[in-house]
Protein backbone atom coordinates (compact mmCIF):
# COMPACT_ATOMS: atom_id res chain seq x y z
CA UNK A 1 0.00 0.00 0.00
CA UNK A 2 1.42 3.34 -0.45
CA UNK A 3 2.28 5.04 2.13
CA UNK A 4 1.05 9.46 2.87
CA UNK A 5 2.16 11.62 5.13
CA UNK A 6 -0.57 14.34 6.18
CA UNK A 7 1.15 16.96 8.13
CA UNK A 8 -1.36 20.25 9.44
CA UNK A 9 -1.39 22.81 11.56
CA UNK A 10 -5.01 22.54 13.76
CA UNK A 11 -5.02 26.30 14.60
CA UNK A 12 -4.89 27.92 11.55
CA UNK A 13 -7.74 29.06 9.77
CA UNK A 14 -10.13 29.53 12.80
CA UNK A 15 -9.24 25.71 13.43
CA UNK A 16 -11.44 24.70 10.48
CA UNK A 17 -9.49 21.49 9.84
CA UNK A 18 -11.68 19.80 12.77
CA UNK A 19 -14.98 19.61 10.97
CA UNK A 20 -12.74 18.40 8.04
CA UNK A 21 -10.09 15.87 9.51
CA UNK A 22 -11.91 12.34 9.60
CA UNK A 23 -13.33 13.34 5.66
CA UNK A 24 -10.01 14.28 4.68
CA UNK A 25 -8.14 11.25 5.49
CA UNK A 26 -11.39 8.96 3.85
CA UNK A 27 -10.50 10.46 1.43
CA UNK A 28 -6.89 9.60 1.30
CA UNK A 29 -7.35 6.18 2.61
CA UNK A 30 -10.19 5.19 -0.30
CA UNK A 31 -7.71 6.34 -3.03
CA UNK A 32 -5.27 3.92 -1.79
CA UNK A 33 -2.88 4.91 0.66
CA UNK A 34 -1.88 4.50 4.75
CA UNK A 35 -2.42 7.35 6.07
CA UNK A 36 0.15 8.65 8.60
CA UNK A 37 -1.66 11.97 10.69
CA UNK A 38 0.19 14.56 12.40
CA UNK A 39 -1.09 17.83 13.56
CA UNK A 40 1.65 20.05 14.67
CA UNK A 41 2.60 21.55 18.07
CA UNK A 42 4.91 24.50 17.18
CA UNK A 43 6.90 26.76 15.12
CA UNK A 44 8.86 24.79 13.11
CA UNK A 45 7.07 21.18 14.30
CA UNK A 46 5.90 20.55 10.76
CA UNK A 47 9.35 21.38 9.03
CA UNK A 48 11.34 18.74 11.47
CA UNK A 49 8.39 16.11 10.96
CA UNK A 50 9.17 16.09 7.04
CA UNK A 51 12.75 16.85 7.31
CA UNK A 52 12.64 13.75 9.18
CA UNK A 53 10.09 11.21 7.99
CA UNK A 54 9.29 12.50 4.41
CA UNK A 55 11.50 9.91 3.07
CA UNK A 56 9.48 7.11 3.70
CA UNK A 57 6.68 8.09 2.04
CA UNK A 58 5.14 7.97 -1.53
CA UNK A 59 3.37 11.60 -1.02
CA UNK A 60 3.28 14.46 1.74
CA UNK A 61 0.36 16.65 1.88
CA UNK A 62 0.44 19.60 3.83
CA UNK A 63 -2.59 21.85 5.57
CA UNK A 64 -2.48 25.13 7.69
CA UNK A 65 -1.53 28.65 6.35
CA UNK A 66 1.38 29.62 4.41
CA UNK A 67 3.37 29.83 6.79
CA UNK A 68 2.93 25.67 7.57
CA UNK A 69 3.36 24.77 3.21
CA UNK A 70 6.48 26.72 3.89
CA UNK A 71 7.67 24.43 6.22
CA UNK A 72 6.59 21.42 4.49
CA UNK A 73 8.70 22.99 0.73
CA UNK A 74 11.65 23.36 3.51
CA UNK A 75 12.03 20.42 4.92
CA UNK A 76 11.15 18.51 1.16
CA UNK A 77 13.99 20.92 -0.11
CA UNK A 78 16.44 18.37 2.00
CA UNK A 79 15.63 15.41 -0.25
CA UNK A 80 17.28 14.71 -3.47
CA UNK A 81 14.47 12.92 -4.70
CA UNK A 82 11.10 15.18 -5.46
CA UNK A 83 8.64 13.92 -3.15
CA UNK A 84 5.21 14.87 -4.27
CA UNK A 85 3.44 17.82 -2.33
CA UNK A 86 -0.54 18.81 -2.01
CA UNK A 87 -1.54 21.31 0.20
CA UNK A 88 -4.80 22.18 1.45
CA UNK A 89 -4.78 25.77 2.34
CA UNK A 90 -6.10 26.90 5.98
CA UNK A 91 -5.44 30.20 6.76
CA UNK A 92 -6.50 33.83 6.25
CA UNK A 93 -5.35 35.13 3.61
CA UNK A 94 -3.74 32.12 1.42
CA UNK A 95 -1.44 33.37 -1.56
CA UNK A 96 -0.46 30.59 -2.50
CA UNK A 97 -3.31 28.85 -2.94
CA UNK A 98 -4.61 32.05 -4.58
CA UNK A 99 -2.02 31.92 -7.23
CA UNK A 100 -2.47 28.08 -7.84
CA UNK A 101 -6.12 28.23 -8.40
CA UNK A 102 -6.60 25.74 -4.99
CA UNK A 103 -9.75 25.05 -3.88
CA UNK A 104 -10.67 26.98 -0.71
CA UNK A 105 -12.99 23.56 0.48
CA UNK A 106 -10.94 21.54 2.37
CA UNK A 107 -12.34 18.33 1.01
CA UNK A 108 -12.13 19.11 -2.43
CA UNK A 109 -8.29 20.07 -2.40
CA UNK A 110 -7.81 16.59 -0.84
CA UNK A 111 -9.82 15.55 -3.85
CA UNK A 112 -7.57 17.84 -6.28
CA UNK A 113 -4.95 16.10 -4.69
CA UNK A 114 -5.36 12.83 -5.38
CA UNK A 115 -6.85 13.29 -8.95
CA UNK A 116 -3.79 15.40 -9.28
CA UNK A 117 -0.75 16.23 -11.71
CA UNK A 118 2.53 17.00 -11.27
CA UNK A 119 3.96 20.90 -11.12
CA UNK A 120 7.31 21.56 -10.92
CA UNK A 121 7.67 24.57 -8.96
CA UNK A 122 10.30 27.74 -8.81
CA UNK A 123 11.94 28.11 -4.85
CA UNK A 124 13.65 30.94 -3.72
CA UNK A 125 17.31 30.81 -1.78
CA UNK A 126 17.49 33.47 0.58
CA UNK A 127 21.20 33.17 2.25
CA UNK A 128 20.44 29.54 2.30
CA UNK A 129 17.30 29.51 3.82
CA UNK A 130 14.26 28.93 1.41
CA UNK A 131 11.31 30.71 0.62
CA UNK A 132 8.48 29.41 -1.44
CA UNK A 133 6.65 32.35 -3.12
CA UNK A 134 7.83 35.45 -1.27
CA UNK A 135 10.42 37.57 -0.15
CA UNK A 136 10.01 40.79 1.54
CA UNK A 137 11.35 44.15 3.42
CA UNK A 138 9.35 47.18 4.40
CA UNK A 139 5.76 48.72 4.81
CA UNK A 140 3.74 46.08 6.76
CA UNK A 141 5.69 43.16 5.67
CA UNK A 142 5.50 41.65 9.06
CA UNK A 143 1.84 42.23 9.63
CA UNK A 144 1.22 38.35 8.76
CA UNK A 145 3.20 37.36 11.92
CA UNK A 146 3.19 40.08 14.28
CA UNK A 147 -0.74 40.29 14.45
CA UNK A 148 -2.26 37.71 16.99
CA UNK A 149 -3.76 34.34 15.98
CA UNK A 150 -6.74 35.05 18.12
CA UNK A 151 -7.39 38.16 15.88
CA UNK A 152 -6.71 36.14 12.60
CA UNK A 153 -9.61 33.61 13.72
CA UNK A 154 -11.75 36.05 14.55
CA UNK A 155 -11.36 38.49 11.81
CA UNK A 156 -9.72 36.79 8.73
CA UNK A 157 -8.42 38.73 6.21
CA UNK A 158 -9.31 42.40 8.08
CA UNK A 159 -6.90 41.49 10.86
CA UNK A 160 -4.47 42.38 8.58
CA UNK A 161 -5.45 45.36 7.63
CA UNK A 162 -6.32 46.67 10.81
CA UNK A 163 -2.87 46.01 11.77
CA UNK A 164 -1.52 47.56 9.03
CA UNK A 165 -3.27 50.76 9.65
CA UNK A 166 -1.87 50.95 13.32
CA UNK A 167 0.93 51.12 11.66
CA UNK A 168 1.00 54.00 8.97
CA UNK A 169 2.37 56.96 11.20
CA UNK A 170 5.77 55.00 11.61
CA UNK A 171 6.54 54.03 8.22
CA UNK A 172 10.02 54.72 7.13
CA UNK A 173 12.45 53.90 3.84
CA UNK A 174 15.48 52.16 3.63
CA UNK A 175 18.18 53.28 1.53
CA UNK A 176 19.18 50.07 -0.42
CA UNK A 177 21.46 49.24 -3.12
CA UNK A 178 19.78 46.53 -5.43
CA UNK A 179 21.85 44.39 -8.02
CA UNK A 180 21.17 42.36 -10.86
CA UNK A 181 22.22 41.15 -14.24
CA UNK A 182 24.68 43.95 -14.52
CA UNK A 183 22.10 46.71 -13.09
CA UNK A 184 22.64 48.38 -10.38
CA UNK A 185 19.15 50.32 -8.67
CA UNK A 186 19.71 52.96 -6.09
CA UNK A 187 17.18 54.90 -3.50
CA UNK A 188 15.16 55.51 -0.92
CA UNK A 189 12.49 52.44 -0.73
CA UNK A 190 9.57 51.78 1.61
CA UNK A 191 8.82 48.51 0.32
CA UNK A 192 11.04 45.64 -1.83
CA UNK A 193 9.67 42.16 -2.61
CA UNK A 194 10.93 39.44 -4.58
CA UNK A 195 8.19 37.07 -6.21
CA UNK A 196 6.94 33.61 -7.59
CA UNK A 197 3.05 34.54 -6.91
CA UNK A 198 0.17 36.91 -8.68
CA UNK A 199 -1.23 37.64 -4.92
CA UNK A 200 0.49 39.04 -1.85
CA UNK A 201 -1.55 40.21 1.00
CA UNK A 202 -4.64 39.40 -1.21
CA UNK A 203 -3.58 42.33 -3.42
CA UNK A 204 -2.99 40.73 -6.92
CA UNK A 205 -2.14 43.60 -9.37
CA UNK A 206 0.96 44.92 -7.39
CA UNK A 207 3.30 42.32 -9.30
CA UNK A 208 4.32 42.94 -12.84
CA UNK A 209 2.14 41.26 -15.19
CA UNK A 210 3.66 37.65 -17.02
CA UNK A 211 4.17 35.14 -13.76
CA UNK A 212 5.03 32.12 -14.69
CA UNK A 213 5.90 29.12 -12.01
CA UNK A 214 8.09 27.34 -12.98
CA UNK A 215 10.43 29.83 -15.49
CA UNK A 216 13.78 29.92 -13.41
CA UNK A 217 12.41 34.13 -12.55
CA UNK A 218 11.40 36.29 -9.78
CA UNK A 219 9.19 39.57 -10.24
CA UNK A 220 10.91 42.38 -8.64
CA UNK A 221 8.81 44.63 -7.14
CA UNK A 222 9.97 47.84 -5.44
CA UNK A 223 7.78 51.08 -3.94
CA UNK A 224 10.51 54.58 -3.47
CA UNK A 225 9.89 56.19 -0.55
CA UNK A 226 7.20 59.01 -1.57
CA UNK A 227 8.25 62.78 -0.47
CA UNK A 228 5.41 63.28 1.98
CA UNK A 229 2.78 61.79 3.73
CA UNK A 230 0.33 62.46 1.61
CA UNK A 231 2.32 61.26 -0.91
CA UNK A 232 2.46 58.17 1.11
CA UNK A 233 -1.01 57.65 2.10
CA UNK A 234 -2.12 57.52 -1.79
CA UNK A 235 0.72 55.10 -3.09
CA UNK A 236 -0.17 52.85 -0.06
CA UNK A 237 -3.66 53.00 -0.72
CA UNK A 238 -3.60 52.97 -4.62
CA UNK A 239 -1.07 49.17 -3.41
CA UNK A 240 -3.82 48.18 -1.39
CA UNK A 241 -6.67 48.60 -4.30
CA UNK A 242 -3.77 47.23 -6.69
CA UNK A 243 -3.25 50.23 -8.61
CA UNK A 244 0.01 50.22 -9.92
CA UNK A 245 1.67 53.59 -10.07
CA UNK A 246 4.56 53.44 -12.26
CA UNK A 247 6.13 57.29 -10.28
CA UNK A 248 7.11 55.07 -7.34
CA UNK A 249 7.09 51.88 -8.36
CA UNK A 250 10.00 49.64 -10.20
CA UNK A 251 9.98 46.26 -11.54
CA UNK A 252 12.12 43.65 -13.32
CA UNK A 253 12.74 39.93 -13.65
CA UNK A 254 15.86 38.33 -12.99
CA UNK A 255 17.15 34.51 -11.51
CA UNK A 256 19.39 36.42 -9.06
CA UNK A 257 19.15 39.64 -7.35
CA UNK A 258 21.31 41.26 -4.13
CA UNK A 259 20.36 43.93 -2.29
CA UNK A 260 22.76 45.84 0.09
CA UNK A 261 21.66 49.00 2.72
CA UNK A 262 23.94 50.45 5.94
CA UNK A 263 22.17 49.00 8.41
CA UNK A 264 20.19 46.17 9.08
CA UNK A 265 16.89 45.82 7.35
CA UNK A 266 14.34 43.24 8.92
CA UNK A 267 12.67 41.05 6.26
CA UNK A 268 9.78 38.33 5.90
CA UNK A 269 9.59 35.08 3.87
CA UNK A 270 6.36 33.53 2.98
CA UNK A 271 5.07 35.67 5.45
CA UNK A 272 7.18 34.69 8.70
CA UNK A 273 10.14 36.36 10.21
CA UNK A 274 12.89 35.75 8.22
CA UNK A 275 15.89 37.69 10.32
CA UNK A 276 17.27 41.31 9.83
CA UNK A 277 20.50 41.84 7.46
CA UNK A 278 22.56 44.54 5.80
CA UNK A 279 23.31 42.33 2.93
CA UNK A 280 20.56 39.46 1.03
CA UNK A 281 21.66 37.68 -1.62
CA UNK A 282 18.45 35.47 -3.25
CA UNK A 283 18.43 32.78 -5.98
CA UNK A 284 15.85 31.36 -8.36
CA UNK A 285 15.47 27.54 -7.74
CA UNK A 286 14.30 26.60 -10.76
CA UNK A 287 11.83 23.74 -10.27
CA UNK A 288 13.00 22.60 -7.38
CA UNK A 289 9.40 21.36 -5.65
CA UNK A 290 6.70 18.91 -6.78
CA UNK A 291 3.79 19.73 -6.43
CA UNK A 292 0.30 17.89 -7.13
CA UNK A 293 -2.58 20.22 -8.77
CA UNK A 294 -5.47 19.58 -9.56
CA UNK A 295 -5.71 18.19 -13.63
CA UNK A 296 -8.19 21.04 -14.76
CA UNK A 297 -6.14 23.71 -13.05
CA UNK A 298 -4.79 26.54 -15.11
CA UNK A 299 -1.17 25.08 -14.66
CA UNK A 300 -2.52 22.16 -16.58
CA UNK A 301 -4.73 23.48 -18.98
CA UNK A 302 -1.84 25.28 -19.80
CA UNK A 303 0.64 22.00 -20.10
CA UNK A 304 -2.02 20.62 -22.64
CA UNK A 305 -1.77 23.84 -24.72
CA UNK A 306 1.82 23.66 -25.41
CA UNK A 307 2.05 19.80 -26.09
CA UNK A 308 3.11 18.23 -22.84
CA UNK A 309 2.12 15.18 -20.89
CA UNK A 310 -0.18 15.31 -17.83
CA UNK A 311 1.59 12.39 -15.43
CA UNK A 312 -0.05 11.16 -12.25
CA UNK A 313 1.08 10.31 -9.01
CA UNK A 314 3.17 7.26 -10.06
CA UNK A 315 4.78 8.51 -12.89
CA UNK A 316 8.01 11.37 -12.51
CA UNK A 317 9.43 12.73 -15.16
CA UNK A 318 10.32 16.98 -15.69
CA UNK A 319 6.78 19.11 -17.06
CA UNK A 320 7.47 22.68 -17.57
CA UNK A 321 5.33 25.71 -18.52
CA UNK A 322 5.35 28.90 -19.80
CA UNK A 323 3.55 32.40 -20.37
CA UNK A 324 0.96 31.29 -17.59
CA UNK A 325 -2.23 33.68 -16.55
CA UNK A 326 -2.59 35.60 -19.74
CA UNK A 327 -6.34 34.78 -19.24
CA UNK A 328 -7.40 38.64 -17.70
CA UNK A 329 -11.01 36.78 -16.33
CA UNK A 330 -8.31 34.05 -14.03
CA UNK A 331 -6.49 36.71 -12.70
CA UNK A 332 -9.31 38.81 -11.88
CA UNK A 333 -11.22 36.54 -10.09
Amino acid sequence: MKKLLFVFNPHAGKGMIRNNLFDIIDIFTKNGYEVTAYPTQAPLDGYNKIYSDAGGYDVVVTSGGDGTLSEAVKGLMHYKDKIPLGYIPAGSTNDFAASMSLSRKMTDAAEEIMDGVFFDYDIGDFNGNNFVYVAAFGAFTDVSYQTPQWSKNMLGHAAYLLEGIRRLPKITGYQVRVEHDGEVIEGNFVYGMVSNTISVGGMKKLIADGVCFDDGLFEITLIRMPQNAIELSNTLTEAALDIFNEKYIVTFKTSKVTFTSDSEIAWTLDGEAGGSFKQVEINNIKQAIRFLVKPDSKTAEQDALLGRVKNTVEEKPEPSWDNLFEDQEFIDN
